[in-house]
C-alpha cells in the first residue's frame, strides 16, 4: 500500500524537477536575449521569434508557461528592460524597486 504513495510522491517530486529544469532554460533564453539586445540591439525581437517559435512553445509549456501573445509580449518588455535574470530575482533588487 505504501509503496504505491511513495511511487506516486517520487514521480510528482520528479515532475516538479523537470519543470525546473524548463524554467531554468526559459532564463537562460531571456539572458541570451537580453545580451542580444545590448550587443545587437534586437533582443525583443529574439526572445519573441524564440518563444512563438515550436521548441521555444515546447520549453514554455514544458515550464508550466502557457505559450500566448500575452506571454511573448511580457518576455519582450522583460528583455527590453535590459535586467539580467540573476539580477531581476535577487531580493536586493525587488527592495529597490518596492522603495522606488
Amino acid at each position: 500500500m505504501f509503496d504505491d504513495f511513495d511511487g506516486q510522491a517520487w514521480s510528482n517530486d520528479q515532475g516538479n524537477r523537470a519543470q525546473k529544469l524548463f524554467a531554468a532554460v526559459v532564463l537562460a533564453a531571456l539572458d541570451d536575449a537580453i545580451a542580444d539586445d545590448k550587443k545587437y540591439g534586437n533582443g525583443p525581437d529574439v526572445i519573441a521569434r524564440w518563444a512563438r517559435s515550436r521548441d521555444g512553445r515546447e520549453v514554455l509549456m514544458c515550464a508550466g508557461i502557457d505559450p500566448t501573445e500575452r506571454c511573448v509580449t511580457g518576455l519582450m518588455e522583460f528583455v527590453k528592460k535590459g535586467v539580467r535574470t540573476s539580477v531581476a530575482l535577487s531580493r536586493e533588487e525587488s527592495e529597490r524597486r518596492a522603495a522606488a
